[in-house]
């Protein structure tokens, strides 16, 4: 098998069948078999797992993944990589090609039809513009996933890690926090793709929890009071929280939780850590 991991054969590729990269598609293919290596080792795949493999371009890490797994489905957006896979992947016997968009695929049933309902290990060397819609749709989509093991861009990495008090602090922070257990593996350089994105990346592998760090009544509760803290940031949680109207939340209501947590009333969200998250929700929600 002649491996895609390098400039070389990737430009052949390219060539072979004329490929003009889209930049509406965020597309910068690995050309570096060190790094991806390193993705398929960090996502700890056996022959006993099934990979969801998301953009896989030409193939490249599709290789790699379909040696070390029992099964692979590749997710591609682009019809006009369809051919170039058929004709990379021949080799393989394990892989499945779908030509559709992530974002409207369904993955609970892509598991049963592939793993027999069992958990999937996703791995991707993710579009950047797209890498939070599709990390949030899986984590809340609550379909079955064992692991996440991404390339993304190197800030989006540190956003997924960083921790009360950080500008880089947010939802997607904590959103990562409460659904899975996340370290980067690797720093990876614009010299690695083609073409060069004008950006560092970063490997990041997320072991999804079966059960979340925290206990909530309500967990879509949790994320808007999150979302409505991130929103206005500069004011303080009371502010932010009273004017989120699909809260339904009070100024008392707000201040008394605080009170209860021994927090002063001009606190800001930013300084909450996901445990302080988890116990304002469980003080404000109120069951329908």
């Amino acid at each position: 098998m002649a491996y895609l991991g390098n400039i070389g054969r990737t430009l052949q590729v390219l060539d072979k069948y004329n490929f003009n990269f889209r930049k509406s598609y965020g597309q910068n293919f690995l050309i570096d078999d060190h790094i991806l290596t390193k993705i398929v080792d960090a996502a700890e795949i056996t022959n006993d797992d099934c990979v969801l493999e998301i953009g896989p371009g030409i193939g490249t890490m599709t290789q790699y993944l379909c040696e070390a797994a029992g099964r692979v489905v590749a997710v591609e957006i682009d019809e006009n990589l369809i051919p170039v896979l058929k004709d990379t992947l021949s080799e393989y016997d394990n892989v499945t090609v779908l030509n559709q968009d992530i974002l409207k695929v369904d993955i609970r049933k892509l598991a049963d039809d592939y793993n027999g309902g069992r958990p999937l290990k996703v791995v991707a060397n993710l579009p950047y513009y797209i890498t939070t819609p599709i990390v949030m749709g899986l984590f809340e989509s609550h379909v079955p996933l064992d692991s996440i093991t991404v390339m993304v861009q190197k800030e989006v990495a540190e956003r997924m890690q960083t921790g009360p008090g950080s500008k880089d602090y947010g939802a997607l922070s904590l959103a990562v926090a409460f659904y899975s257990d996340a370290k980067v593996v690797t720093v990876v350089s614009p010299n690695c793709f083609i073409p060069k994105p004008n950006v560092e990346s970063s490997v990041i592998h997320m072991k999804v929890y079966e059960n979340s760090p925290v206990d909530v009544p309500d967990e879509a509760f949790l994320f808007a009071l999150i979302r409505a803290t991130f929103n206005q940031r500069r004011k303080t949680l009371v502010n932010a929280l009273s004017n989120a109207a699909f809260l339904n939340v009070s100024k008392d209501e707000i201040k008394t939780a605080l009170t209860t947590m021994n927090k002063s009333e001009t606190v800001r969200g930013e300084t909450f850590t996901l445990e302080e998250f988890a116990e304002l929700t469980r003080l404000l929600y109120k069951k329908d």
